[in-house]
């Protein structure tokens, strides 16, 4: 059974800064599950085989113009009727004010009432996006999220192996931290996942051997980010002399999440190894791959490895 989530009303107030005409009840209790928008032309018109109560509905010119042509009672009823399915909220955009039947309607069902002073269609725009990220399906895995050279990495491995320590080096050489320990990942779309840290845990690392530490007030405001978009996983784990490791980085390597692949590769971690530079160098190599150049491919077919024209690879090193 999928999973349901929800926002509050009030948080929509807030990251908006919405304007209330009529709130009906506390607003912590209203919830949002619908990540879609409804801007109820056809509701109005009198169509509402399709119409979804669960949207938040935008009102703006349009929609206000089109009623001015009916009588006073015909506007009442077709407001009455939208608000008799007691949608989440109604936004007014571009300061309008609510006309009194909307107003009579939205205390009639207890519909709450906001407006903005924002034109319609940006604001539409930036609610959905803030929707998608706010119901979006998520999981919570164990591990490290920072910003390298833009891309977004995720550490991962076992307790112990050095996740928050490389973490720190890596902060130290300018780059950033998202999460330590606990990695909130969202799907906003069919191919972007973000990740974030649990709000009561943002900002705070654990150290073996020194404890607790808030990044944010040691290296500063520019070491830390909010959000981060995830580019690439790293695995780490402890050096294992009877495994064999790639060298070559020919074979591309992902790992699910949330139905997503994403790239991934497996760094193997023993004394003497600087994983802060070999994690640098892994993330500008992986957006190189990204942007369609791949340094193993372009070696072997200096070699002579790869036939140009079917990129057929023969790897038999003893010819060379």
């Amino acid at each position: 059974m999928a999973i349901s989530y929800s926002v509050t009303l009030s948080k929509v107030i807030r990251e908006f800064d919405l304007k209330t005409f009529y709130m009906p009840a506390d607003g912590e209790k209203t919830k949002i599950y619908a990540m879609d928008i409804n801007r109820p032309t056809l509701p109005l018109v009198g169509y509402f085989d399709q119409y979804d109560k669960e949207r938040v509905q935008l009102l703006g010119y349009g929609e206000l113009g089109y009623l001015k042509q009916f009588s006073e009672e015909d506007v009442a009823q077709r407001f009455d009727r939208l608000c008799s399915y007691r949608p989440p909220v109604i936004i007014l955009t571009r300061d309008l004010d609510p006309p009194e039947p909307l107003m009579a309607a939205a205390q009639k069902y207890g519909v709450p009432l906001m407006g903005t002073p924002e034109k319609t269609s940006p604001f539409m725009s930036s609610l959905v996006t803030f929707l998608n990220i706010e119901l979006a399906p998520r999981i919570t895995r164990h591990g490290v999220l920072l910003e390298v050279h833009g891309e977004g990495i995720l550490l991962m491995g076992e307790s112990g192996v050095g996740k928050s320590e490389t973490a720190i080096e890596l902060i130290k050489r300018g780059h950033r931290l998202i999460a330590d320990d606990a990695v909130e990942i969202r799907r906003i779309s069919n191919k972007t996942l973000v990740g974030t840290s649990p709000e009561n845990i943002r900002h705070f690392m654990e150290l073996r051997g020194v404890g607790i530490i808030n990044a944010r007030k040691i290296f500063g405001i520019g070491s830390v980010k909010v959000t981060q978009k995830i580019n690439f996983v790293i695995q780490l784990e402890a050096w294992d002399s009877k495994k064999v490791y790639d060298r070559m980085g020919l074979d591309s390597e992902t790992v699910d999440i949330l139905g997503i692949k994403v790239n991934s590769t497996t760094i193997p971690v023993k004394p003497g190894r600087n994983l802060a530079v070999i994690i640098e160098v892994a993330a500008m190599n992986n957006r190189q791959k990204e942007m369609g150049y791949n340094a193993s491919t372009e070696l072997l077919k200096r070699l002579g490895m790869i036939d140009n024209e079917s990129e057929d690879i023969n790897l038999d090193w003893e010819n060379y």
